[in-house]
């Protein structure tokens, strides 16, 4: 029998065979299961755990697996029709809804059906993300003296320092909270700015996970137009002062999903704008880390050049490492540090501190600059594919900036293209999308797709997936 490599195919075998033993019969050992499927141990394992999980066998460490007794009649599903009035009693008193829409998020979370090519994804492919080196992190972490006892509630002063270097300038561990991933700060941040009801200048486009978390603290995401230089500071400045809003919210490095960097001319003007108005800049550093082979120096964080405490700063690992990696830093100046410490504490605790200790390890060691080389000149390579395939097969889309870092493109659809339907034929020829819609929190002024390199296997798969989109696009645009 050839090698079976899929966890998922080892199960459903395992599933079609389970009528073969009684309630309580024990199953086949791991070993006979190895040697008869010629897979690894680890498939077996993880297979059996997912059969467990769907309450069809149960595993007794030491003893093997068996195949679980027969399940009781499920209890008559109850009546919750009650609680769409619980959720929305008074709703009119609401400054805005109370219902959270987390459609833009769940696009680039979701994993596609089997043999789509995922142009959504927000993360590294798993054959980019340093597995190897982050086993071996939290292998030496679970073995620090206390690595299991409860962590600073700010977090690990070694960690701390660390998130401080990288910023620059004269930010300081104390300065420094330690967070459970970018979205976690963003949402402690954004809370710790505005009250529910209040206007808050975001990019446009921007993440859309970014507005869902304004939305969902009860905030009105104000549009501020974006082009190739950044955000424009005229138009920001007359956000402010239509608004009064208390904080803006930006990318000024690869921004998604334009990939723009802020211009050099533009970002002392942004941190004078915000400052005129009494309010803040939440900085997101997203990607620093995911920079591109041939991107050059750097432009230092907005942090790093703010003596006022003007700007509040997000930095995360998880990008640049795997999506359950989620280590984070907010740093922030003044009393603003006091209550996001506080709105820190009082909705996570703290970040567990295996997890703490392991980015010590991992960013300690030899192989984090080596891992940093490798996706560096990756994403160039992908980047670079995907652009000359766009090119080739689909010369109709608009690109007019290609990044120098991040993991994606955002070309203009042709006036007039249905997203959605765009979107729904890329599927159906095997390939998953993003559209453009949910990247603006107003009308957007046209058409676009966001196009992941990154959560790809590698060139060949970028090729074939702009050939199929070249398909959808043939059926959608004629």
């Amino acid at each position: 029998m050839q090698e079976r490599s899929s966890v998922g195919e080892l199960a459903e075998q395992l599933r079609r065979e389970l009528d073969r033993y009684s309630p309580g019969g024990k199953l086949p050992s791991s070993r006979a299961l190895v040697e008869r499927f010629r897979v690894s141990p680890v498939t077996v394992s993880r297979a059996l755990a997912q059969l467990a999980a769907e309450g069809l066998v149960v595993t007794r460490p030491g003893a093997g697996a068996f195949r679980a007794q027969a399940r009781t009649a499920a209890a008559p599903a109850g009546d919750t029709s009650w609680q769409e009035v619980a959720l929305s009693a008074d709703g009119a008193a609401d400054l805005v809804p109370r219902s959270v829409d987390a459609s833009g998020v769940l696009v680039s979370l979701a994993a596609p059906p089997p043999g789509v090519i995922e142009f959504n994804g927000g993360y590294l492919h798993p054959s980019l993300q340093p597995e190897r080196a982050m086993a071996a992190a939290l292998s030496r972490a679970g073995r620090r003296p206390g690595a299991w006892g409860r962590p600073p509630m700010e977090g690990l002063p070694e960690l701390r320092e660390w998130f401080a270097r990288s910023i620059g300038g004269a930010v300081t561990a104390a300065e420094v909270l330690i967070t459970a991933g970018g979205q976690s700060a963003l949402t402690t941040a954004l809370r710790a700015l505005a009250p529910p009801g209040a206007p808050v200048l975001v990019e446009s486009p921007t993440y859309p996970g970014m507005l869902a978390i304004a939305r969902a603290a009860g905030l009105r995401p104000v549009p501020v137009p974006v082009d190739a230089d950044g955000v424009r500071p005229e138009l920001l400045a007359d956000a402010f002062r239509a608004t009064g809003a208390p904080a803006f919210v930006c990318q000024p490095l690869f921004q998604n999903p334009t990939g723009a960097v802020l211009a050099p001319g533009r970002r002392a003007e942004v941190l004078r704008i915000a400052r005129e108005a009494g309010a803040f800049v939440v900085e997101d550093d997203f990607v620093r880390r995911l920079v591109h082979e041939d991107a050059g120096p750097l432009p230092r964080p907005l942090a790093a050049d703010d003596p006022d405490g003007v700007v509040v700063h997000v930095s995360s690992l998880t990008k640049a490492t795997s999506p359950s990696f989620r280590v984070s830093a907010l740093a922030a100046r003044g009393p603003v540090l006091e209550r996001l410490r506080a709105i820190q504490v009082v909705d996570t605790f703290f970040v567990p501190r295996p997890l703490q200790e392991a980015a010590l390890e991992l960013v300690g060691s030899p192989a984090w600059p080596r891992h940093l080389r490798a996706v560096s000149a990756e994403l160039k390579a992908r980047r670079d594919a995907m652009t000359g395939a766009l090119a080739l097969h689909l010369p109709e889309l608009v690109l007019p900036h290609v990044p120098s870092g991040g993991y994606h493109l955002w070309p203009r659809l042709p006036d007039g293209t249905d997203e959605s339907a765009l979107t729904s034929a890329a599927l159906r020829a095997g390939v998953a999308l993003t559209p453009g819609r949910p990247y603006f929190s107003a009308e957007p002024p046209a058409a676009h797709l966001r196009l992941s390199f990154a959560a790809v296997a590698g060139t060949g798969e970028i090729a074939e997936g702009v050939r199929r989109l070249r398909r959808a696009c043939d059926e959608v645009l004629r």
